[in-house]
């Protein structure tokens, strides 16, 4: 007999919330607890809806990283709600082995309709499937081996997708990595023909805007290269797993630059913040050359990747971006922040570079030009390279009630990726927080500074009990 205590996960959480970080540090990642204590960020959030987090105390924060760009919709959007418990009651027949799901077909028809210049979709788990996915059909329509990305790209962590990595901290203690395998600048047309001169690519794949950095590439470079990439039989893939979805105020980023890729990679928030959920958009003749005949039907695959949860949460969160205009609403509230904190740089020198499109935004600092200011930043980034920018972050966090994050190890952007729901009011607490931290940073001395050394202190401490 069921026993409704063990599976009431409200009073779960209620429970045990509290010991959230012992239970982390005991059966899970110590060293991410150590990381959030050092910074303190150890709250404790209990719920979330929309574009808003809630600590234990009952204080609202605004979630301007929409967990790692999933929640492009909003935290628990009633929507989602509704689908996915449609779902459990109906007690559809889920993952029959011998058996086409029809809700996958669905969303793929949906997908589909707002790429018209593909055919076919493969469903995965997550953005880092679809990658691995994408080298096999790449290898397998062309027939080459050789693939080709780009320098302080970010394509997941699973293995052939980290083989695609530009950024080593994540490579380092895995090798040897997949072979065959290169990476070029960024937004280089030159390296790029150079790679693919002795025709032996099968595939070069790109973030249309680099996630780690926020790097948006000249007008003219996508298109160029996919032109680079047709003329030497090499695919161009588009990895949007980040910056699809309308997350630039388009449903695909590439739309911005008026290129067609032979595939593109979707995930995060096609999930609705739910259900994890990849999907590979691509040509019937680029398919066929992997499901080519019929016993070679299952040759890939992925046992949850069709899974009725999943494809629910792609349908309502599809659904939800169109009803509600919430591509539009990236798209200007998007052009007011990039405005907004552009604005900042010409009364902040310490702020160098603000860029982005919609709600995919870098805000990045720079070493100063006066005297006080540069012997403090030298100071700290001597201690850890890229420091300065917690020195934002934490300050927004705590003072401002704003969650936001370092773009990348080592970097000095850090990346906003706003739920498309935010408002006008919103950006106005965000403009008001960027402005009065950063200039709280141009104060020397300051409790910004102090800050710093502070955590300079606590990673040397934390280095001596290693």
């Amino acid at each position: 007999m069921l026993n409704p205590r063990h599976y009431n996960i409200e009073a779960i959480f209620e429970e045990r919330e509290a010991s959230r970080f012992d239970l982390h540090g005991r059966y899970l990642n110590e060293q991410m607890v150590r990381v959030l204590r050092t910074i303190g960020y150890d709250v404790g959030f209990r719920r979330g809806t929309g574009q808003y987090l809630y600590d234990r105390t009952g204080a609202r924060y605004l979630d301007l990283l929409s967990g790692f760009g999933v929640f492009a919709v909003g935290r628990n959007h009633p929507a989602l709600r509704v689908a996915l418990e449609s779902v459990l009651d109906a007690e559809l027949p889920n993952l029959v082995q011998m058996d086409v799901p029809a809700l996958a077909g669905v969303l793929a028809e949906r997908l589909l309709a707002k790429a018209p210049y593909f055919d076919k979709v493969f469903f995965a788990n997550s953005g880092t499937e679809t990658v691995e996915a994408a080298i096999k059909f790449a290898r397998a329509a062309t027939k080459r081996s050789k693939i080709v990305s780009c320098e302080h790209a970010f394509h997941g962590l699973t293995f052939g997708a980290l083989s695609l990595n530009g950024d080593q901290i994540f490579k380092k203690g895995f090798e040897p990595l997949l072979g065959d395998c290169a990476a070029i600048p960024f937004n280089d047309l030159t390296a790029l023909e150079t790679a693919l001169k002795r025709r032996d690519v099968a595939a070069f794949i790109v973030e249309p805007i680099q996630g780690k950095g926020v790097h948006i590439p000249a007008p003219d470079y996508l298109k160029s290269a996919a032109e680079l990439c047709r003329r030497h039989g090499t695919l161009f893939i588009a990895d949007e797993i980040q910056c699809g979805l309308g997350r630039t105020g388009r449903f695909f980023a590439v739309e911005h630059f008026d290129v067609q890729p032979d595939m593109i990679l979707l995930a995060k928030a096609l999930s609705g913040g739910h259900v994890p959920v990849g999907a590979l958009l691509t040509r019937k003749d680029i398919f066929d050359k992997l499901f080519n005949r019929m016993d070679r039907a299952v040759v890939h695959g992925s046992t949850f990747a069709k899974n009725d949860l999943a494809m629910a949460a792609g349908i309502a969160t599809l659904s939800v971006l169109d009803s509600e205009k919430l591509i539009e609403n990236a798209a200007r509230t998007g052009e007011r922040l990039l405005s907004s904190l552009r604005a900042m740089t010409e009364r902040h020198e310490m702020l160098k570079e603000v860029r982005g499109l919609g709600l995919m935004i870098g805000v990045e600092f720079g070493a100063p030009s006066s005297l006080k200011l540069r012997a403090s930043w030298s100071m700290i980034e001597a201690a850890n390279k890229g420091l300065f920018c917690q020195l934002i972050t934490i300050p927004l966090f705590k003072d401002y009630k704003i969650l936001t994050q370092v773009a990348g190890h080592g970097s000095h952007t850090i990346k906003l990726l706003p739920p498309y729901v935010i408002t006008g009011d919103d950006c106005a607490w965000i403009e008001t927080a960027f402005d009065k931290v950063i200039a709280d940073s141009h104060r020397v001395p300051g409790a910004i500074w102090s800050l710093g050394k502070t955590l300079i202190e606590n990673a040397m401490a934390a280095k001596r009990a290693q």
